[in-house]
């Protein structure tokens, strides 16, 4: 009999679990023997379930020690449990989540931590230097890239404490219900994007002339008005216009006076309560849950003892897991407010004939993730253990310092545009499966929730939490290298790699108003 050459490595998250996944980067052969006696019915790829007993048709799958769904056939253990074996559970009942006011306790304070950032105006301090052209349409979107490409030639080398030019193009503004009351989403967040942190309170404006939103609407959204000199809003339907020259001239002008401004700013030692940092996953895969998301909530934690600000999102990945949620809330209201931004997202994807099992992706399953609940179980451990203080929907600005729930879709790109909105100066991202995703507003950290991907992205990648399934390092030393690495990035010491590259997404706004 030969003897086994691979040693099998298998992650069960709780004792509890009659699953593991199986965390040898090839995956393991059919017959391998695992640690605890049992063969292994078939051949399972890397990060895919194996089941730890035997399983009846219809008896409960269990990971995260949290129903994930039911055994469609029967599964003898050592059975491979893919999306297909799988039967979607049924989502936590909105109405019947109850709050008991026994929020976690206050963890202690973290003092001593600080990072070099941007005071601005308002109180509010950005992780960087840069000057944002915010537009009320599409219709400029061409002539605001052209533009900012002759800032960034002509311009910025004579302002050197400027970090960069960012266009703020976007799809709104024009052949859309402007009135609908779902338009409050993407105005709101069109008016907040342009009061990011990062853009240091200095706003130049271009527009058309006959757009829907025009610049008083953009500008004097929400309950805090943009007050900015006439001269900086630019519209190039202006008759003294007399060709395209004459307007890039105007905006060229504009923009050599922010910069100006701008140029006279430098980084200033701040306490880490100044930091808004929001947590985010995309290209999910079973590790997700178990090494880098946790990881991330670790530092989450630490961020939130230091008084910072930490942003969570991603309705969809949170919604089969409320009911953890829900008793974490810091008071009632914080607990209805969750519940209600599960409602109406319940509700927004009912509009359009669909439901929560549309989540996740082909990679997310090809990444080991049967479904939505197991998503959502190894997503909301970005958050940590802080109570949750704050819910705000799609692009409105934070109140409170601390942990905050973000509500914005999944989607990569309009989860990092809804945040961007909401005020984060900084983002961390993990993945298992890879993605190249930036934002030029903010430096996005990318953490591996896998080895494999970190070394075969290793000019991608910025950390590694694949360390942690394989026994190399705790959940706590990769959180609280997360940790010091948010703070070396923040003050511009330590640059990501998307930064490196100028690997940068375009924005996409959250619409669900309608387009006429």
């Amino acid at each position: 009999m030969e003897t086994q050459s691979v040693r099998p490595i298998l992650i069960q998250v709780d004792q509890c679990d009659n699953v593991a996944i199986i965390a040898n980067e090839e995956g393991l052969e059919q017959g391998t023997m695992l640690s605890n006696g049992i063969f292994l019915q078939e051949t399972i790829p890397m990060g895919h379930k194996v089941t730890l007993a035997d399983l009846a048709q219809g008896d409960a799958i269990r990971r995260y020690n949290q129903v994930i769904g039911y055994a469609s056939e029967a599964l003898p253990a050592g059975s491979w449990v893919h999306q297909f074996r799988v039967e979607l559970p049924k989502a936590p009942q909105l109405d019947e989540l109850v709050y008991d006011d026994h929020p976690p306790q206050t963890l202690s304070p973290l003092e001593g931590y600080y990072f070099d950032g941007y005071r601005n105006p308002d109180g509010s301090v950005g992780t960087k230097n840069l000057l944002a052209v915010t537009t009320t349409v599409h219709c400029v979107a061409g002539v605001v890239d052209y533009i900012v490409e002759r800032i960034e030639k002509q311009l910025l080398p004579h302002y050197p404490n400027v970090d960069g030019v960012v266009a703020l193009n976007h799809l709104y503004g024009c052949g859309v219900a402007i009135n609908a009351p779902a338009a409050v989403v993407p105005i709101r967040t069109l008016h907040n994007l342009a009061k990011n942190p990062n853009f240091g309170s200095e706003v130049l404006v271009v527009g058309l002339g006959c757009e829907k939103l025009q610049p008083e609407l953009l500008l004097n959204a929400e309950h805090e008005p943009i007050a900015i000199p006439k001269q900086q809003i630019i519209m190039l339907q202006d008759e003294k216009h007399h060709g395209f020259q004459s307007m890039v001239n105007e905006v060229l002008t504009q923009a050599n006076v922010l910069l100006g401004r701008l140029n006279q700013r430098s980084r200033e030692r701040c306490p880490v309560s100044n930091l808004v940092v929001g947590m985010q996953c995309g290209g999910s895969d079973a590790f997700s849950g178990v090494t880098a998301n946790p990881a991330v909530g670790y530092a989450s934690d630490l961020l939130v003892r230091c008084g910072a600000t930490v942003m969570f999102s991603e309705v969809t990945e949170v919604r089969d897991a409320i009911h953890l949620l829900v008793p974490r809330a810091a008071n009632a209201k914080v607990a209805s407010d969750l519940i209600a931004q599960m409602r109406w997202y319940d509700n927004y994807l009912a509009a359009g004939q669909t439901d929560r099992s549309a989540n996740p992706s082909p990679g997310n399953k090809k990444g080991g993730l049967a479904n939505v609940v197991e998503k959502a179980l190894g997503s909301i451990a970005k958050s940590g253990t802080s109570a949750i203080v704050e819910v705000i929907a799609a692009g409105e600005r934070p109140q409170r310092k601390g942990l905050i729930f973000a509500a914005t879709p999944a989607s990569d790109f309009v989860c990092g545009t809804q945040q961007l909105a909401s005020g984060i100066t900084l983002q961390v991202f993990t993945t298992g499966r890879g993605t190249p995703y930036g934002l030029k507003a903010i430096p996005v950290i990318k953490m591996a929730t896998n080895s494999a991907l970190a070394h075969r992205w290793d000019d991608l990648i910025d950390m590694n939490a694949g360390t942690i399934a394989e026994g190399l390092n705790s959940i706590e030393q990769i959180g609280q290298q997360l940790f010091e690495m948010i703070l070396a990035v923040a003050s511009g010491r330590h640059q990501t790699w998307a930064e490196r590259w100028g690997l940068y997404n375009q924005l996409s706004v959250f619409n669900p108003a309608p387009i006429t």
